[in-house]
């Protein structure tokens, strides 16, 4: 009977702790995970987001690196880490597929994490090397499909945002090539710019650059619209694939447990962060689009990830990759 009032009043004293220590959060800088290699796009939205996220919180945003397994490895360093606000992860359309991938997940996304909210969605690119022969994106399509055993498909990884666009064109062209997977996205366009393999889906806020730069020949984007930075690039569905659309969109997570009073800061500081202005530039100028503040919300985050784990589940299982 002592021990369980002792215990009683030892968990009493940790939880009141941590309310008053939630009710004065942040009082030291925030750290949020990227589970991706640095100068990847990714990378990109955190290092812009936690710039314009500094100021509501009024403590300096650190971001940290923590790349493999697809991202698995950085969602689970998350997942680990103490639930006090003080580390959090900033993932994309992975934390929907990574179910379907891997048959041993160390985490659940929908249930292992405190949803904070969407950031920003991103179309993606199709983009080859500088001299891939195909003038369009019709020729690129019958190009690749008559040339298929020749040609090699960049990717930064099983669950990248290249590997599940990849995976989507050539089940929608009905033709597979050899994929070469890097280790991140900055690997794979030094591959890519270096000529060591033939083309590539990635992100505009890791390509655009190269492409006003004509370092690589790009062909398409993967939006429902057309890009206003890249206004020349026609869509997917203009070039002839009726129905792709690809859009890899950003979102803030927090540990099993983390603080209510902690979360608010966290869903509030991200609201401010989107009406930025420096931030709203340089994501138009890479063409991200910027969720509305209704949007960036826990609620509206877990049931777009319901829906996205459901929708990708189905295109991973025809495709038959997984990993163990």
């Amino acid at each position: 009977m002592i021990k369980g009032l002792r215990l009683l009043a030892a968990t009493g004293i940790a939880l009141a702790a941590t309310l008053a220590a939630a009710q004065g959060y942040p009082a030291k800088p925030v750290t949020v995970v990227v589970p991706f290699t640095a100068g990847g796009p990714t990378d990109t939205v955190a290092r812009s987001l936690g710039q314009a996220m500094s100021k509501p919180l009024g403590q300096t945003v650190v971001v940290e690196n923590v790349g493999g397994a697809g991202g698995t490895v950085g969602a689970t360093r998350v997942k680990n880490a103490a639930p006090d606000g003080y580390t959090i992860l900033l993932h994309h359309i992975g934390m929907s597929t990574a179910p379907g991938l891997y048959r041993k997940l160390a985490y659940n996304p929908q249930t292992d994490f405190e949803m904070i909210g969407l950031i920003v969605d991103v179309p993606m690119t199709m983009i080859a090397r500088s001299d891939f022969p195909a003038k369009d994106f019709r020729e690129f399509v019958s190009y690749v499909k008559a040339n298929k055993e020749k040609l090699n498909l960049a990717n930064a990884g099983l669950g990248a945002a290249s590997h599940l666009c990849g995976l989507m064109f050539q089940s929608a062209i009905e033709a597979n090539v050899t994929t070469v997977p890097f280790k991140g996205t900055a690997d794979a366009m030094n591959a890519l710019l270096g000529k060591q393999v033939d083309f590539m889906c990635d992100q505009t806020t890791n390509t655009t650059g190269q492409i006003k730069a004509n370092a690589v020949k790009a062909y398409a984007v993967t939006s429902a619209m057309r890009v206003p930075t890249l206004p020349d690039l026609p869509t997917m569905q203009e070039g002839g694939l009726k129905g792709f659309e690809v859009g890899i969109w950003h979102a803030v997570y927090a540990p099993k447990g983390t603080p209510k009073a902690a979360v608010d800061k966290l869903v509030g500081a991200i609201q401010e962060a989107s009406k930025d202005a420096d931030f709203r530039r340089r994501m138009s100028e890479l063409g991200a689009t910027v969720y509305p503040v209704e949007q960036i919300t826990p609620a509206a985050l877990a049931s777009h990830l319901k829906s996205e784990t459901e929708k990708w589940g189905s295109v991973i299982k025809k495709a038959g990759v997984y990993a163990d």
